[in-house]
């Protein structure tokens, strides 16, 4: 593999970063739970740590789907009444309402790097599995950086390279792979007929 493909597949691993951590934490997170009720239900018994393993990666998997959406730019949002004024009224709207969830990002990483400083010099362990709480908090200023580096990057994609962000809800174009697949092709009346074999 040469220099340019090294490229090509570091850039498309950091862009999906949030998405590889999020499948992770998530089926992390869901094989503890499971674990968890076995050992209620049929040994009588439970794992003294697994909760609070799951809830913390429970909190990281949010935390970095929140970031994984602002990569999509699929964070709620109220469009509908842009649709009444052209088309520049709603960008400039929506360029302000990123500019102040910036400033949101930048007080909550602040404030979260002086928690952290504090719980440094005044050390705080979580319960059962005795870790000490900075480590699990870095993951505030953690996601509210990379949440901000992503909602930058959407900005320019959107509108200095002019290029359209896919809406996650949208599966027209995954329904059409699939009937390409499964070689279906619509009539001349509409409706779609089945060409594949058996």
């Amino acid at each position: 593999m040469n220099l340019s493909g090294v490229l090509k597949t570091s850039i498309a691993v950091l862009d999906n970063l949030e998405g590889y951590l999020c499948k992770f934490f998530l089926s992390f997170f869901v094989i503890l739970l499971f674990i968890q009720v076995i050992m209620r239900t049929i040994f009588q018994s439970s794992l003294a740590w697994s909760e609070e393993a799951s809830r913390f990666a429970f909190v990281w998997f949010a935390f970095l789907g929140a970031s994984y959406a602002a990569r999509l730019g699929s964070h709620n949002r109220v469009t509908f009444q842009f649709k009444l004024f052209p088309k520049i009224v709603g960008d400039v709207s929506q360029l302000i309402a990123d500019g102040i969830w910036l400033v949101f990002n930048a007080i909550m990483t602040v404030k979260s790097i002086e928690t952290i400083k504090d719980m440094m010099e005044y050390p705080f362990h979580s319960p059962a599995l005795d870790i000490p709480m900075q480590y699990i908090y870095m993951l505030f200023p953690f996601t509210f950086i990379l949440m901000s580096i992503r909602i930058i990057q959407v900005n320019i994609l959107k509108h200095i390279l002019k290029r359209d962000i896919a809406d996650v809800d949208d599966i027209s174009s995954e329904l059409e792979d699939i009937k390409r697949d499964m070689k279906i092709e619509p009539d001349n009346n509409g409706s779609d007929n089945y060409m594949g074999g058996k």
